[in-house]
């Protein structure tokens, strides 16, 4: 038979009501069923559920949930994940760019550029047994530091600039103008004649250097720009504003450095024989640590087979090569100009000259500005004007060297030939140094 065919279901009974408890209907101490009371707790739960869900990203209405948890929705993109874009904050330098590093700590030597230099090839230079791609910094090796030209005070430098200081030049300009960042910079090497160049282009009228040295690009970096501005002497509309760290040149960051601040800023190398250059830098160590070893111990990892240390700052340094293909990768040949220490003694004013004519100075100072002096064996500054003694550099110039063994000078110079004679070619100069040496 079909659904409509059968007859109607009898009405079910109704419920009986529940029984009535003491205390009355609805008083307390009426008793609710227990699947009534259970069927109210799960219902009570399940609402706190649904609504605690919904407030902590459910999918009920009026949820709070983010973009990023909707189906098919990417979470938003912070600035730097979009091509193109920077977050705030300062300016990158071009080391952003080229695998720079961090300032350093300045109680540390400098770390690494990221990309280093070339010199970290291992077939870019001959080299003795020596870690590959190591770079000298400012502050490594055990006998480099060199307390005239490292040990550079805060207090000193706050009063670099300041009037009646040596910051300024000697000429008679007064002390009033601005602070500028450097134009140029005696950037080395180390005991090649650094100090008698500052001291000669400092009687230069156009010129204001710093006396001390900074060392911003080398172990004071993390003081920033505006410290460095400080330091500086005031100069004049016209006037040019210098100073020198040695270090710069065998400093693995400074050129990027540099560069970064300021990518036309005017570059000069005195550059001596690295065989002389060792010895004297040895001298000076050795007048301040006498116990220290003898200069053939240093020179050599094993005197046996001849192997020179090149690891030794004494020895790395005249690597003159080695370090000013690190500055031609910020700086143009022509940016760079190369003094010849020997020259800087012999021919004081003619090297004067081509540093003049390089920073764009008229040649005001000229060879009656020096006086040879006999007894140290370098020149000393005078005024033409007046009649007053001589100007000398101080006690700690013009040392003499210890005695060396022949041995080991002829095997320096062999070890040093191949770089000398890559200098040249990269600089287009050629220094003589073998020819000096011929000669002795």
């Amino acid at each position: 038979p079909s659904p409509s065919s059968l007859p109607p279901l009898p009405p079910l009974p109704p419920c009986p009501p529940p029984p009535a408890q003491p205390g009355g209907p609805g008083g307390r101490g009426s008793k609710v069923p227990p699947a009534r009371k259970l069927l109210c707790m799960c219902s009570l739960s399940l609402c706190l559920t649904y609504l605690c869900y919904s407030l902590m990203g459910g999918t009920g209405p009026g949820s709070l949930r983010s973009p990023a948890a909707l189906p098919g929705t990417a979470a938003p993109r912070s600035p730097a994940a979009f091509p193109g874009t920077a977050l705030p904050g300062p300016p990158r330098s071009p080391a952003g760019f080229l695998g720079g590093s961090v300032a350093p700590d300045p109680s540390a030597a400098p770390a690494r550029a990221g990309n280093s230099s070339r010199e970290g090839d291992a077939g870019a230079w001959p080299r003795t047994p020596l870690a590959p791609g190591e770079v000298i910094t400012a502050q490594s090796g055990a006998f480099e530091r060199d307390p005239q030209e490292s040990s550079t005070t805060d207090e000193e430098l706050s009063r670099a600039g300041s009037p009646g200081s040596r910051g300024g030049s000697s000429s008679t300009t007064p002390d009033y103008g601005e602070k500028r960042l450097p134009q140029a910079l005696i950037i080395g090497v180390k005991k090649g004649g650094t100090r008698a160049l500052l001291e000669a282009i400092r009687a230069h009228p156009d010129v204001r250097a710093v006396g001390t040295e900074p060392h911003f690009f080398d172990r004071n970096y993390e003081k920033g720009l505006e410290w460095y501005r400080n330091v500086m002497p005031k100069t004049l509309d016209g006037q040019i504003t210098m100073e020198k760290t040695p270090s710069y040149f065998v400093t693995n960051e400074a050129p990027r450095r540099i560069h970064s601040m300021a990518k036309d800023t005017k570059l000069i190398v005195v550059v001596r024989n690295p065989v002389t250059r060792a010895i004297s830098d040895y001298t000076q160590t050795l007048s301040k640590k006498p116990e220290i070893p003898t200069f053939e111990v240093l020179a050599f990892k094993n005197r046996t087979l001849g192997l020179i240390d090149a690891s030794w700052s004494a020895i790395r340094i005249g690597i003159y090569a080695l370090h000013l293909e690190n500055w031609l990768q910020y700086f143009p040949l022509s940016q760079i100009l190369f003094v010849s220490g020997e020259r800087l003694i012999t021919d004081p004013a003619g090297e004067m000259a081509k540093v003049q004519d390089f920073l764009g100075l008229k040649r005001v100072v000229t060879e009656k500005h020096f006086y040879f002096n006999k007894t140290k064996g370098f020149p000393c500054l005078k005024k033409p004007e007046d009649s007053s003694a001589p100007r000398c550099l101080g006690k700690s110039k013009g040392r003499t060297h210890p005695k060396i063994d022949p041995d080991v000078i002829h095997r320096l110079r062999k070890f040093y030939k191949p770089f000398n004679v890559m200098f040249y070619q990269m600089t287009g100069q050629d220094f003589q140094w073998e020819q000096e040496e011929s000669d002795k």
